[in-house]
C-alpha cells in the first residue's frame, strides 16, 4: 500500500437496495433488520481490504439511504435491529488504512457525513417513532461501538471476548471520528473517571463490567443471542404507537429538477427553484405524488447537491445561494405542511427538510445569499437566506425580488444548536427574532427586509454587481481553513448541544489532529499502523 494519500475519484453518493452490496436490510412487520455484511474485497477505490466489516464511505452511504429509506418506505416499522451477518464480528470501525491512506481533506467530510448519518439514526428514534437497538454479536470497535451508540439501545453478546472499544486514542494518536467521545458521557452517562480509561484502553470492556460502566445496556451468552434480541426488538418497538402505510418509494432524484449548481473556478451556484405547477393540499394528494412532491424532491436535490460540493468539489470556497419561484405557490406549500404535520409522511417531509438544512450549515464553504432580479426567498426557501454567512440584496424594488418569513422559520427547522436559524442571526436572541417575524408578516422589500436587519449589504444597480464580486474575489483570496474555523464560530450562538459538541469540538480537534505528524506523519500511528515498526510521537504537549 503506498505511503501517499490517495485522491478519491468522484463517487455515486446516491444509492438504494438493490445496489447495496455491504448492507442486508429487511423489514418484518414493525421490526427491520440491518445485518452489516461488508464485501472485504469491495472498497470504494483499490489498495485496502474491509476486513472485520470495517467500513469506508461506500458502506456508509448504503447506511444513510436504508435509514432514510425505513422512515419513507416504511412507515410500520417502529424499531431497527442494527447487527452483524458475519458469526463472531460486529464492526471493526473505519478502515485504517483507507483513512491513513486518504487525503486530509476526505478523512473530515468522510467524518463528517458519518456523524450526520449517526444523527440521523438519532433523529429517527426522536422524531419517526423507530426505536435502534443495536445487537453486537462480537467485538465492536471505533467508529463500530460508535454506531452503536447511535442506537437507543445496546446488546452486547458474552462469550468470553467480545468487547466494545473507542481504541483511537492509543492506537491511531487520533480522536474516535463519529461522535464516541461525546456520547459515552452525554447519551450513556458513564462517569468522567471510567470514560478515561475506555477511552485510553485499546482492548475496551467486555461483559458484566460493560454493563456495569454503562457501556452497553444488557449482555446475552451466544447461545440466547437471538432470543435476547428478539425480546429487546418487541420492547422496543411496544415504546412507540403503531403507524401503518403505504410507503412513499425514494427512487433516484436524477436528473435534477428543482436544482441547479453551476461552477465557476472556486465559486458555486447554488439555486433552488420553487414549484411550476400547483401542488396538493392534502396528505392524502402528497402521498398521491409520492417522491415527486416538490417539498421532498427539492430538499432531496438539494441535499445531495450539497454532499457532491463538499466530496467532488473541495476547492469551492463559496456557494452563492438563490431562491426562485411564485411567491404564492412557496406560500401554498408552507401552509399545507404546517397544516398537515401530524400527518406521518408530511412530517416526515419536514424532517428531511430540516437534516439537508442543517447538512448546509454544517457545510465547510462560504454561503453567500444574494436576492437579486428574479429571486424569491420564501417558504421553505427563506431558509437558505437566514442560513448564509452575508446576505446582498439589490436596492430596487422593480426587481421581483421578494423575502418573506413564515411559520416555518419559527421553529419546524431547527439547527444543530436547538435554535432557528433567525434566532441564531439575531445571536440568540428569542425576542428580537419573534418580533422580526411579527412585525414583518408580509413580503419584504430589500430596503424593508434591511430595516429588519435581514439583510448584510444593500446596494443599488450601479454598485450592487461591483460590491458581490469585490466580497467574492475577498473571500476566495482568505485562508480556508481559517474560513471554516470562524463560520463555525458564528453559525452556532447559543448554548452547545451535543450535535454542536460533535461537530465543533470533536471535529475541529480530529481536523487538526489529522494534520499532525503524531498521526500522519512518517512515523505516525496512523502511517505505522499494520507494520512491524512501533510510532514515534513529538512529545511535547500544545
Amino acid at each position: 500500500m503506498s505511503d501517499t494519500p490517495a485522491e478519491l475519484p468522484q463517487v455515486e453518493l446516491e444509492t438504494d437496495p438493490k445496489r447495496y452490496r455491504h448492507l442486508q436490510l429487511a423489514v418484518s412487520g414493525d421490526i427491520a433488520t440491518l445485518k452489516l455484511d461488508v464485501q472485504e474485497d469491495q472498497p470504494l477505490r483499490p489498495g485496502y481490504e474491509l476486513k472485520l466489516n470495517s467500513y469506508d464511505l461506500g458502506v456508509d452511504i448504503e447506511l444513510a439511504d436504508a435509514v432514510n429509506r425505513l422512515r419513507f418506505e416504511h412507515p410500520e416499522v417502529r424499531c431497527v435491529v442494527v447487527t452483524s451477518a458475519k458469526e463472531r464480528v460486529f464492526c471493526a470501525g473505519a478502515n485504517i488504512h483507507m483513512l491513513a491512506s486518504s487525503t486530509h481533506g476526505f478523512k473530515v467530510n468522510f467524518c463528517k457525513y458519518t456523524n450526520e448519518t449517526r444523527l440521523a439514526i438519532e433523529d429517527a428514534s426522536a422524531h419517526s417513532g423507530q426505536k435502534y437497538l443495536a445487537a453486537c454479536n462480537g467485538p465492536t470497535a471505533g467508529g463500530g461501538y460508535e454506531l452503536a451508540l447511535a442506537c437507543d439501545e445496546i446488546l452486547l453478546v458474552d462469550d468470553g471476548s467480545s468487547s466494545v472499544s473507542l481504541p483511537e486514542v492509543p492506537l491511531l494518536a487520533v480522536l474516535p471520528g463519529t461522535g464516541g467521545l461525546t456520547r459515552v458521557v452525554d447519551k450513556r452517562k458513564v462517569r468522567r473517571d471510567r470514560a478515561d480509561v475506555f477511552a485510553t484502553v485499546a482492548e475496551g470492556i467486555r461483559g458484566k463490567r460493560a454493563v456495569e460502566w454503562k457501556l452497553v445496556d444488557a449482555t446475552a451468552p451466544r447461545s440466547k443471542f437471538a432470543e435476547a434480541t428478539e425480546k429487546r426488538a418487541r420492547a422496543l418497538a411496544a415504546k412507540v404507537p403503531a403507524r401503518s402505510g403505504p410507503g412513499v418509494a425514494l427512487p433516484s432524484c436524477r436528473p435534477f429538477k428543482h436544482v441547479d449548481v453551476k461552477i465557476e473556478g472556486r465559486v458555486a451556484e447554488l439555486t433552488v427553484r420553487g414549484p411550476t405547477a400547483p401542488e396538493p393540499e392534502t396528505p392524502e394528494g402528497l402521498l398521491a405524488r409520492g417522491a415527486e412532491c416538490w417539498a421532498l424532491r427539492a430538499f432531496r436535490e438539494l441535499d445531495l447537491a450539497l454532499l457532491e460540493l463538499r466530496f467532488h468539489h473541495e476547492d469551492v470556497a463559496v456557494v452563492v445561494l438563490r431562491g426562485r419561484g411564485d411567491l404564492r405557490a412557496l406560500e401554498h406549500v408552507e401552509r399545507t405542511l404546517l397544516q398537515h404535520g401530524d400527518h406521518w409522511f408530511v412530517r416526515e417531509i419536514l424532517l428531511n427538510m430540516a437534516r439537508t438544512l442543517r447538512r448546509l450549515d454544517l457545510t465547510s464553504k462560504s454561503l453567500f445569499a444574494v436576492a437579486d432580479a428574479g429571486t424569491t426567498f420564501a417558504g421553505p426557501l427563506a431558509e437558505l437566506w437566514l442560513a448564509a454567512d452575508r446576505t446582498y440584496a439589490l436596492d430596487d424594488e422593480k426587481s421581483g425580488a421578494h423575502l418573506r418569513l413564515g411559520p416555518l422559520c419559527a421553529g419546524p427547522l431547527p439547527m444543530s444548536n436547538g435554535l432557528t436559524r433567525l434566532e441564531s442571526r439575531f445571536c440568540g436572541d428569542r425576542a428580537s427574532a419573534a418580533a422580526v417575524l411579527s412585525e414583518h408578516a408580509g413580503p419584504l422589500g430589500a430596503t424593508q427586509a434591511d430595516e429588519a436587519g435581514l439583510v448584510t449589504v444593500l446596494a443599488d444597480d450601479i454598485d450592487f454587481e461591483g460590491e458581490l464580486r469585490v466580497a467574492i474575489e475577498e473571500r476566495v483570496s482568505l485562508s480556508p481553513d481559517a474560513l471554516t474555523g470562524m463560520e463555525a464560530n458564528f453559525r452556532f450562538v447559543g448554548a452547545e448541544t451535543p450535535a454542536t459538541k460533535i461537530f465543533g469540538r470533536l471535529s475541529a480537534w480530529q481536523n487538526w489532529i489529522f494534520s499532525r505528524p503524531n498521526a500522519v506523519g512518517p512515523t505516525g500511528a496512523l502511517t505505522r499502523y499494520g507494520k512491524p515498526e512501533r510510532p514515534t510521537y513529538d512529545t511535547r504537549r500544545t
